[in-house]
């Protein structure tokens, strides 16, 4: 699967839609952003059940302030719409498989159960 442009007007339905989304937040003028491409389109290609979506941050600045993205290239992993991985700087193309493998064996369960649970602590 090709990788997918994400903006502030489909951002929310691809997460909501979609089991397993990869999001690389980059920019144009970026090198290192340059240089992870590669890596993140053979892995889009070779991982079909994962999303693989690109969020320029010049374009989509209030999308990128959402999440507060200080640096880039930026890499945010969300499963069942949880963000499971995010992290600031190029992966290698096996730190990303890496990433992948991981977030694959996640017991999304006792996951959600322990946002559940920070999210009651939080309103109290």
């Amino acid at each position: 699967m090709a990788t997918v442009e994400l903006t502030k007007d489909n951002f929310e339905d691809v997460v909501t839609k979609n089991n397993m989304v990869i999001v690389d937040f980059w920019a144009p003028w970026c090198g290192p952003c340059k240089n992870f491409t590669p890596a993140f389109e053979a892995a889009s290609e070779k991982h079909a059940d994962i999303v693989f979506g690109k969020v320029n941050a010049d374009d989509e600045q209030e999308l990128a302030g959402v999440f507060n993205i200080r640096s880039i290239p930026y890499v945010m992993f969300l499963r069942e719409k949880v963000i499971v991985f995010a992290q600031a700087g190029a992966l290698p193309a096996e730190g990303l498989e890496s990433i992948i493998r991981q977030a694959r064996t996640l017991d999304m369960a006792k996951i959600h159960k322990e946002v559940s649970e920070q999210e009651e602590q939080q309103q109290q």
